[in-house]
């Protein structure tokens, strides 16, 4: 697993903790929380992930950050969409990764594709197509060889595995999306943005390449942040 991801499961797993503290009436609302240094040693992670976690739940309304004071509790109850929300923050956590490998990969596949490439990114494609109506899992699968076959053509064997150990969390982040987002695969949600970013890594416009693979990531976190 690489450290990027880590980090974010980590992130979600302390934002929870706190929840849970919180929730159990450990503090009075208004009352002050322990310092992130307390709060790191108590949890054993490290300030950095308490600091992203604290963020989380200021931004559910349960804390509140003043600066130069410290983080105060202002609601014992979580929100009713809890669930949805710690699985959305999840898969956001996960779109991030998928900028700071994705984005780049298509941008240099635009650059050095061959005929081999464009032959496998078109057949990931019709794949993807083909799997609109064989399930989640598969439609998943499907959807992750295109982007795998973008990351192939940009010929950077370092990025190849990285994206490859990365992996099993996307698939899971992706399957995850879907039944946030209450998508319906037979409906080929995003079809456009791939056939689109195909047509650039083939004509080697990395430009265009780049701009489709960051508007495609940013609808997603657009979209799971409603």
């Amino acid at each position: 697993m690489s450290p990027i991801v880590e980090r974010r499961l980590l992130t979600d797993q302390a934002a929870e903790l706190l929840r849970a503290r919180i929730v159990s009436g450990e503090w009075e609302v208004g009352a002050k929380l322990p310092g992130e240094t307390t709060l790191a040693a108590q949890l054993g992670i490290g300030r950095s992930t308490i600091r992203e976690a604290v963020r989380t739940l200021a931004g559910l309304g349960m804390l509140e950050s003043r600066q130069g004071a410290g983080v105060f509790l202002r609601s014992t109850t979580p929100p009713d969409q809890w669930p949805r929300v710690l699985e959305a923050e999840a898969i956001l956590h996960v779109v991030e990764v998928r900028n700071a490998v994705e984005i780049e990969a298509a941008r240099l596949a635009a650059q050095r594709r061959d005929a081999v490439d464009v032959a496998a990114l078109r057949q990931a494609l019709d794949g993807r197509t083909a799997a609109a109506h064989s399930g989640d899992a598969a439609f998943v699968d499907a959807d992750i060889a295109v982007h795998r076959a973008v990351v192939d053509a940009a010929h950077n064997p370092v990025l190849s595995e990285l994206f490859e150990t990365f992996v099993p969390r996307l698939r899971a982040a992706l399957i995850e999306l879907i039944a946030v987002l209450d998508l319906h695969p037979h409906s080929q949600p995003d079809a456009d943005e791939h056939r689109m970013l195909v047509d650039a890594i083939e004509a080697g416009d990395a430009e265009a390449a780049v701009r489709i693979s960051r508007a495609h990531l940013d609808d997603m976190a657009a979209a799971l942040r409603r």
